[in-house]
């Protein structure tokens, strides 16, 4: 329990929690959001009112994940200044700004036409409409750009060096276009769509399987399957490039992700470990099933390695991440989410293909139904996992290799940072029971196929105004008094 009284420790956990549990809900913003825009390009171009109905029943589900983002999202940025002062003052010259990007050119563009998105149906015509939600959509992905922005210059500094202390810009567009901004952005971003598209046709899946609306959402289904057909296969892709490049800048961390504790020279293959159980005191591991020569076509599609894979007993203990095993296993974790999910995609495109998920035949596949919903939550894991590597890996350094973790936290009580992480744990964990509980009524009360649509008069029946036929009052006079 000594890590009670380590205040870096505590704002590292603190900064773990709120970080994993924000990142949840823009994950569905930056995906939904390209999926009410395509939906809603749809149903401009044919007129179709199911395409409209789809719109406006997942725009709930949109609102409600922006609304737990910004009330998460605020209070992990807060934490620079609060649990990481020292970190901010010496980067703030170039991260402070990109964290400002992000709110200016992100959320303020999301948030100024979200309310036209959501209550403009009727009050705006059709293209502004559609320009509103392209532009929250854009505004949500901005966020991802910025963010992932300053994280990647995190891991490959550039763009400037350390004077007394502070890092001194010197080439603002090199410091932005740092060696891992594109493809980590590329990578987030795919992750992100992925994730919304398989969350989209779970629930989908769901209602199919209880035969609610099955025609309405086998439409929906079926638009995530386009968009996974492209998108699953793309994100293995770009996951490998995200991995060859910390093959060549982070070469500690990869051999944590690896569990490999002895240096593999250049010009000779590698063994690839499936599954082992890394002991980071023995620097060994206990027990591990092995793949031979494996890594070497992971890394470079070849069997012989063109670099050496430098092993963790040849860094220093202190230049070294620890925690191999939460490297190791969330690694696997979100890798083997990945295939499975193309899997998935493979699974669901032959039956396409044979004619099987046409709104008439959809219900009795119900094997693939109840693997789409066991898969909507898969993607959360995936990311959140994505993210421990990234960033446990990146250990001890916050500023990769040049300013350590434990230098970078304000010298503040630990039993304070205690408080505030403990705060935090509570009212997150009302936080997320609240979301699920009003998105699970969203999803059990189901979409109203009985909204007006715009553009379309509703046909009212027609009142007759016709005078009426005189019937005398044959009651009795004193009745009628």
């Amino acid at each position: 329990m000594d890590f009670l009284s380590n205040t870096v420790v505590l704002s590292r956990m603190q900064f773990a929690l709120t970080a994993l549990f924000h990142m949840l809900w823009p994950t569905i913003t930056t995906g939904v959001g390209i999926y009410l825009v395509i939906v809603e390009g749809l149903w401009l171009r044919t007129r179709n009112p199911d395409y409209y109905y789809h719109a406006r029943f997942w725009s709930k589900l949109y609102v409600l994940n922006f609304g737990i983002g910004v009330a998460t999202g605020i209070p992990m940025e807060f934490q620079f200044g609060t649990n990481w002062a020292p970190f901010s003052e010496a980067v703030g010259n170039f991260f402070g700004s990109v964290i400002g990007f992000e709110a200016a050119w992100a959320f303020m563009l999301e948030a100024a036409f979200l309310g036209i998105m959501l209550f403009g149906w009727e009050r705006v015509n059709s293209t502004i409409h559609y320009v509103a939600t392209i532009m929250v959509a854009l505004g949500a992905n901005l966020s991802t750009l910025w963010i992932l922005t300053a994280n990647s210059w995190m891991q490959s500094p550039a763009g400037g060096e350390i004077v007394n202390g502070k890092f001194i810009v010197r080439d603002y567009f090199q410091a932005i276009a740092n060696p891992f901004m594109a493809k980590s952005v590329l990578h987030m971003f795919f992750a992100t769509l992925e994730t919304s598209l398989f969350l989209v046709g779970g629930i989908s899946a769901w209602y199919i399987l209880n035969n609610r609306h099955p025609a309405f959402f086998s439409k929906s289904l079926r638009i995530v399957l386009a968009a996974a057909i492209a998108v699953a296969p793309m994100q293995i892709y770009i996951g490998h490039l995200s991995g060859e490049q910390v093959y060549h800048y982070q070469p500690a961390k990869l051999a944590a992700m690896e569990a490999q504790w002895e240096t593999t020279p250049a010009g000779q293959p590698a063994d690839w470990s499936l599954v082992a159980l890394p002991n980071d005191k023995a620097q060994k591991n206990n027990w591990e099933i092995i793949i031979p020569n494996a890594l070497g076509y992971i890394l470079e599609f070849k069997q012989n390695l063109t670099e050496p894979v430098v092993g963790l007993r040849d860094f220093k203990s202190e230049d070294r991440p620890h925690l191999v095993g939460l490297i190791y296993y969330s690694f696997r974790i979100m890798i083997g989410i990945g295939f499975f999910l193309a899997f998935l995609m493979l699974w669901s495109m032959l039956y396409w293909l044979l004619g099987k998920l046409n709104s008439k035949k959809i219900t009795e596949q119900r094997w693939l139904l109840r693997t789409w919903i066991f898969a909507a939550p898969l993607g959360f894991i995936a990311i959140d996992s994505g993210w421990i590597v990234r960033c446990v890996g990146r250990q001890p350094w916050t500023l990769y290799n040049q300013i350590r973790t434990v230098d970078s936290a304000s010298h503040v009580p630990a039993s304070n940072v205690l408080v505030s992480l403990s705060g935090f744990a509570i009212v997150y964990a009302v936080l997320f029971v609240a979301t699920l509980y009003f998105g699970s009524r969203i999803i059990r009360k189901g979409p109203n196929l009985e909204l007006p649509i715009p553009g379309v008069e509703t046909i009212r029946p027609a009142i007759d105004t016709s005078p009426g036929e005189f019937v005398p009052d044959e009651r009795p006079v004193e009745a009628q008094q």
